[in-house]
């Protein structure tokens, strides 16, 4: 039976009986007409729409949500590839008021062309994304198979007993001493100014005999040039075919070139090739795959040589060539000369070859050596002239490791679900070492324009200007810069992607103090710079002020810890560049960080004076300033009562170890079948006795000292005398080669990291971190206070010893080194590695 429902109507006249449904038929009661109210439609009708609206707006607001979140989650993931929005350093002066369009492009001109190939032991290139590159390869003769080796990009499994510039200006010239076995290379380059696009520049490569003996060597040198981009070139070559005599070209930065090569004395056979290759970084592969072959020789021996025209040979018309190759095969002694012409040059009074390549190169080399005691004084000091040689090498090798690199680096942020390509921008920077780290480390540039600025202030304000145009919005610069399939196809896949929450010493503070010390502060140079630079620092010291603070008021820890690995005796502290410095044994958000806290009040410091100097505000510069040098608030943070160091805090355990995992039980025999032996399992960290806790690390070495050597600590301090002695102390840090990184009595001296991870910055002598403690040692003994005395003695001692110990192992080995052995001073590491090691001469000169 149906339910039938009464609807109650309206008083009035048209008051009527409602509708009964029976069976979904309508009848009549009373005989009224059975049908809704009109009302009645207009609300279920309203009802309705109603309804439709409301569904209508949950769609739109959840449209809104939705678009809203995903363009929020894209805002956030986009800021990390995003460049800052401020005017860049580089090239803004070209629109100010006060430098004129022709003085910019000078400057743009005297360094446009350089030795920027710093991964090669020798090469050109222009500053300029899509750059005509050039460079050098070499191979002996006649050697058997197993030992034929073409030399090209700077190795350590080349094992050359010496290579490295002996003089370089940075600007003009250079000079570098490559040492075979058997023989000596040298490479001279002179740059002549002129036209528009950089000029002229020549290159002579010579060798001689370096055994007692004469020698019988034969060696083919290798000069290329090669289009890294757009632009085209040609080849000439004699009657005969087998000498290329030119090369002509053209790009969009060069506009018309020519490269001659000229004939050469004790010539034996001349080859050349001609190809197409996919990339720059590729270039040895080319020729040892595709270029080279065998020919017959007198006496029936078999010379290797190039092969000629690739693609005419294989008869590809669809390609161009962009590598070109000239071979010369000589015996010693040799000299083979290298003339780039630009066609814009027109007024060239002659070619920069022979006798007038002579005059250059003794005109530079005259200069450059007396602007060297101009600016160091040491032959005013009493130093030797062998001494005085290696000085000159050791800043020369650092200019001439300066480098152009063009490309984008691999980011990644917590937003990102995978790495992302930064934009494609330049860098010109210095690299620590040309045969392992030849690209940008953004802490390594503050030390090398140290020295850097001392000898040529506009290539240091040219550098940093690079390094603050690679900051992104959040005011973020990637620590590690590998720009280039070239600087890339070097770097091992685990260290190429770059996280955004991770910093690096704000070192650059201390290379703008330098420069600022070693220009007029007044002048218009100085003004310029300071005002092109000041936005770009306000942000990125923000940055570190939001990204790195700590669990308490003034604190700062440092980001990039793993938390969760069990294969690290102490988790790595990469980004403080310290690598595997001891910090708190269990990494945790509750750690501060001590070093980071001096670099700020560093940064703090030249910040206001900056402000100043560009009337922007100084108050929260010096507030900040004034309260990371409060030296009783930083005892109260970092202070150990107990073992009277300054110290890390966080969680942290002196009981950890690492153990090798007990392999799982042997299968049952089977018959006739021998049991495998176990495999061998992984060491892993073990924790002996209580659970960390929440202390002071009290690991005495490099960061300990940082209050000191960023020169926080008051004159007066009773904790400044407790650190000299302790820095005098052979159980600890002292050795007559210089202070080592960690204390000879710390329970992690010189202890592997993992089993395969050897200690690093756990006992070893490292130049950067000595080169602050001389600095702070002067900085102290020339201040009226109780310590002074005792300061100035530990200075010259310090001092003496670095010099002493560095130079002795350059004469030893031929190069400087990463760091030193604190038991006998012998250079271990990278080699050559002059980045901050060459802080040495500084040291000579007393220069801070």
């Amino acid at each position: 039976m149906a339910r039938k429902r009464n609807i109650q109507s309206p008083p009035g006249p048209n008051k009527m009986e409602v509708t009964s449904v029976n069976n979904g038929s309508t009848t009549n009661q009373g005989g009224i007409s059975q049908r809704r109210s009109s009302k009645q439609k207009g609300i279920l009708s309203a009802a309705k729409t109603n309804i439709g609206l409301r569904f209508v707006a949950v769609v739109i607001l959840s449209s809104v949500s939705i678009g809203f979140y995903m363009w929020y989650t894209y805002s956030l993931a986009s800021k990390v590839y995003t460049p800052l929005d401020v005017p860049k350093v580089i090239n803004s002066n070209i629109n100010n008021k006060h430098v004129s369009l022709k003085q910019s492009q000078q400057t743009q001109n005297d360094r446009f062309w350089g030795t920027y190939r710093p991964g090669s032991y020798f090469g050109m290139r222009t500053r300029s994304s899509n750059s005509l590159v050039t460079g050098l390869m070499w191979f002996t003769q006649f050697l058997p198979a197993k030992k034929f080796s073409v030399r090209h990009n700077c190795e350590h499994s080349d094992a050359l007993p010496k290579f490295g510039w002996l003089m370089h200006d940075g600007v003009n010239f250079g000079v570098q001493e490559i040492v075979e076995k058997g023989f000596t290379l040298m490479t001279e380059f002179v740059k002549r100014p002129g036209g528009n696009h950089g000029g002229d520049w020549s290159v002579r490569i010579s060798g001689k005999n370096t055994t007692k003996q004469n020698s019988t060597s034969v060696v083919s040198i290798l000069f290329y040039a090669a289009l890294d981009g757009n632009g085209k070139m040609q080849y000439r070559t004699s009657a005969d075919g087998t000498y290329l005599q030119e090369i002509q070209g053209v790009t969009n930065e060069l506009g018309q070139f020519t490269m001659k090569f000229l004939q050469s004395k004790n010539t034996i056979k001349t080859h050349y090739l001609s190809t197409y290759s996919p990339s720059i970084h590729v270039l040895k592969d080319v020729v040892m795959k595709t270029g080279l072959r065998s020919y017959p020789f007198k006496g029936g021996k078999k010379i290797v040589g190039l092969v000629g025209d690739v693609l005419k040979i294989n008869q590809i018309t669809d390609i161009e060539p962009n590598f070109m190759v000239h071979q010369v095969t000589l015996t010693l002694p040799f000299e083979v000369e290298v003339v780039f012409e630009s066609g814009s040059f027109a007024q060239r009074p002659n070619h920069l070859s022979g006798l007038v390549l002579n005059q250059e190169l003794a005109k530079y080399k005259t200069k450059f050596d007396g602007d060297f005691e101009q600016k160091f004084g040491l032959v005013k000091k009493g130093y030797s002239a062998k001494q005085i040689k290696i000085a000159k090498a050791i800043l020369s090798n650092l200019i001439g490791g300066i480098g152009y690199f063009y490309g984008s680096s691999i980011v990644k942020s917590k937003y990102t679900s995978k790495p992302v390509d930064y934009w494609e921008s330049a860098l010109y920077t210095a690299v620590p070492s040309r045969s392992f780290f030849p690209r940008g480390f953004l802490w390594d540039e503050g030390f090398h324009n140290l020295l850097i600025s001392q000898w040529n202030p506009d290539i240091s304000m040219d550098i940093i200007g690079h390094w603050l145009d690679l900051m992104n919005i959040e005011g973020w610069i990637p620590r590690e810069q590998i720009l280039g399939q070239e600087a890339r196809s070097r770097v091992p896949d685990e260290f190429v992607v770059q996280n955004n929450e991770n910093a690096n010493p704000p070192t650059l503070f201390l290379s703008i103090q330098s420069i600022l010390r070693t220009i007029d502060s007044k002048a218009e140079t100085s003004k310029q710079f300071i005002s092109r630079i000041f936005p770009r620092l306000k942000v990125w010291y923000n940055w570190y002020n939001t990204t790195q603070s700590g669990p308490v008021p003034s604190s700062y820890r440092w980001r990039g810890r793993d938390s969760k690995t069990d294969r690290e005796l102490n988790p790595k502290t990469l980004t403080s560049g310290l690598d595997d410095f001891p910090r708190a044994s269990h990494p945790s958000d509750s750690e501060r960080h001590i070093d980071l806290r001096c670099w700020m009040a560093l940064a703090s410091g030249i910040m206001a004076d900056l402000a100043k100097q560009v009337d922007e505000p100084t108050e929260v510069y010096k507030a900040t300033h004034n309260l990371l040098t409060d030296n009783a608030l930083l005892d109260k943070l970092h202070w150990s009562p107990s073992k009277m160091i300054y110290s890390d805090f966080g969680n942290h355990s002196k009981t950890v170890f690492l153990q090798r995992l007990q392999p799982p039980p042997p299968p049952k025999p089977q018959p006739g079948k021998r049991i495998p032996p176990p495999p061998k399992m992984p060491m892993v960290r073990k924790l002996k006795g209580s659970p960390p806790k929440e202390t002071f690390v009290d690991s005495f070495g490099y960061v300990s000292l940082f209050p000191f050597l960023l020169q926080v600590l008051e004159p007066n301090s009773d904790k400044l005398g407790n650190v000299l002695k302790d820095l005098k102390d052979p159980n600890l840090l002292w050795t007559k080669y210089g202070l080592r990184s960690l204390s000879k009595s710390d329970p992690m001296y010189m202890k592997y990291n993992t089993e395969h991870d050897p200690p690093y910055w756990r006992g070893t002598i490292w130049i950067n971190m000595n080169f602050l403690a001389v600095r702070a040692l002067n900085h102290y003994s020339n201040i009226d206070g109780p310590h002074s005395d005792t300061a100035w003695q530990l200075y010259q001692e310090l001092r003496k010893n670095l010099i002493t110990n560095i130079l002795k192992q350059y004469d030893l080995s031929g190069y400087v080194w990463e760091h030193y052995s604190d038991v006998n001073g012998k250079g271990q590491g990278t080699h050559p590695f002059t980045g901050w090691t060459s802080l040495v001469v500084l040291m000579m000169a007393e220069r801070y």
